[in-house]
């Protein structure tokens, strides 16, 4: 995230928060803190980055568009 007044850089992680929310957090109860940290970072690491496909990437994974870009720089 980038500082406030620069709405280009910000727009993809308010899309991101908007995503959380919408399709893990607003669906779940939480017991405790270390619980919604725990789902919040499995939802992150194990969908949203290697799975979730996303328009502004070609609907590819967030991972998927990162090996595509090592593997064609080298």
């Amino acid at each position: 995230m980038s500082g406030a007044g620069c709405c280009y850089d910000n727009a993809a992680m308010e899309s991101f928060w908007s995503t959380l929310k919408t399709e893990m957090v607003h669906h779940r109860c939480f017991a405790n803190l270390q619980e919604a940290r725990l789902a919040i970072f499995d939802y992150i690491e194990l969908f949203y980055n290697p799975q979730r496909l996303h328009s502004a990437l070609g609907y590819q994974s967030p991972v998927d568009y990162e090996l595509q870009i090592t593997y064609n720089q080298n």
